[in-house]
């Protein structure tokens, strides 16, 4: 795929009528050691499983079931009950056809001692996916039950909360067209994986009281590589989707959020010794509505810092080449936020102690709409902890409307080269030009990403997801 793909930008570029002014983005895939799809395996049969009923647990069966129909298609058309781990990775060219309903059991303490543990961030799984060419789709629902995880966590912020979904070590695979409701915590991970799609999801995950389901992030994605996230409905408190450590060549478009804190990249530097990179990401046409941020980039700084159980500060590590591109902003407190501040309260000990953690060739272009007028006649915030880590941060075409009492929209602008920004800076600290020649994505094919235009692009985009596609049983 890598090869084929490289030659068609190249060729794409030069048809290409003339250079633009700015440099313009394009997330180009490096195919050095770039992990190829598997070729898709026809199914040739069918795995049944017959819910037990009465809130026995279906997990046994269903691991079993799929560890037996490799080549196959494991149909889950019941009412399903869940209450110990399952583990569903290590398998072969296996579809999961859920029409029907898959609930988890709700026992916090019994979760705490059987939930997979996930080295990341106090992370744990129910169950997960992964293996070679796995597809999971059908139209039904993955409940996660999550209520009492609000409940308990209000009172208690240590607790294990259980990610909803969990895909881990797939190479070439899909999720698709199903309803995810009520996740006790994120409601999609997707780690050490590769060319992988989602597809139709639509995500429900609000508390029914008036504690507030924390943390419920839509997908988080994790030392992963080829990723598309897309046509997609989300309704949750927290990221979007986020890009955490080792996240790169990664397109998410089409995507309606309500009531998050954005897409994010980050948070990035958190654990000291760690060199965290993400890199080569495309975000095309976002409904942001409700949220904290439209876009935002989040950073730890190079000091020891609590956000609520997290702690963290020091690590290092690269943003580069990263374009959010189209977002339609409703009543959001921030349509741009980068931060460099990230889990510290203390800006003096930010100033004191930068960010280790580069940030290089970013766009923000083509944002539209409203701020909540939380912070007044601020509708964004640009803010890096040193002139040294930031560099070619640009904003073009970025229309946001402030609180009615103001009759201009502003933005904290510090530490940044403000000649590439089109808005409107307030509180700078340098104007200094850090500029290079343009995006630095991939080694092979740079020059060509120089001129490309936005309907070019654009076509870059439909080929390469549909190079990843894999499409459901026949």
């Amino acid at each position: 795929m890598s090869t084929n793909l490289g030659l068609l930008l190249i060729a794409a570029a030069a048809c290409t009528a003339a250079a633009v002014t700015y440099p313009t983005p394009s997330p180009l895939h490096n195919s050095a050691g770039a992990v190829a799809p598997p070729a898709r395996i026809a199914r040739t049969k069918v795995c049944a499983v017959a819910a037990l009923g009465n809130n026995q647990d279906d997990g046994p069966q269903i691991q079993a079931a799929a560890r037996n129909c490799s080549g196959g298609t494991v149909v889950l058309d019941g009412n399903y009950f869940i209450a110990s781990y399952t583990d569903l990775t290590g398998l072969s060219s296996v579809d999961f056809d859920i029409s029907g309903t898959i609930q988890f059991y709700n026992d916090v303490d019994y979760w705490q001692s059987n939930a997979f543990k996930i080295v990341y961030q106090n992370s744990s799984a129910m169950w997960r996916f992964g293996g070679v060419d796995i597809n999971v789709y059908g139209g039904g629902t993955i409940d996660g039950n999550g209520q009492t995880f609000y409940e308990a966590y209000a009172k208690n912020i240590y607790i294990y909360r259980p990610i909803l979904f969990v895909v881990d070590g797939l190479n070439g695979g899909s999720i698709s067209n199903l309803t995810f409701l009520r996740s006790p915590q994120w409601n999609n991970l997707i780690a050490n994986s590769t060319n992988v799609i989602y597809d139709n999801l639509n995500i429900v995950t609000v508390s029914n009281s008036s504690t507030v389901a924390k943390n419920t992030d839509g997908w988080d994605v994790y030392r992963s590589d080829n990723i598309v996230i897309q046509n997609s409905v989300i309704r949750n408190g927290d990221d979007c989707v986020s890009f955490k450590p080792n996240s790169t060549n990664i397109v998410v478009q089409n995507l309606n959020c309500t009531g998050s804190h954005g897409i994010s990249v980050g948070s990035l530097g958190q654990y000291a010794g760690e060199f965290d990179i993400v890199e080569n990401i495309y975000v095309f046409n976002i409904h942001m509505t409700n949220a904290s941020d439209g876009a935002r980039i989040k950073v730890w700084p190079n000091v020891a810092s609590t956000l609520n159980e997290l702690a963290g500060g020091g690590g290092t590590g690269r943003v580069n080449n990263v374009t959010f591109d189209t977002f339609y902003n409703t009543n959001n407190d921030y349509a741009i936020e980068l931060t460099q501040c990230y889990g510290q309260s203390n800006l003096t000990l930010c100033n004191m102690y930068p960010s280790l953690l580069t940030i290089s060739n970013v766009w923000f272009q083509n944002f539209y709409g409203t701020s909540s007028g939380k912070y007044n006649d601020i509708v964004g915030s640009l803010v890096c902890s040193s002139p040294s880590v930031c560099s070619n941060i640009y904003a073009r075409n970025v229309s946001i409307a402030a609180n009615p009492g103001f009759s201009t929209a502003d933005y904290t602008c510090t530490n940044i080269d403000t000649t590439l920004l089109q808005i409107n800076c307030l509180q700078n600290t340098t104007t200094t030009s850090t500029t290079t020649s343009g995006p630095v994505a991939s080694t092979n094919l740079s020059n060509a990403s120089a001129n490309f235009v936005p309907n070019v692009f654009l076509t870059f985009l439909f080929v390469f997801a549909s190079l990843l596609r894999f499409d459901e049983a026949q």
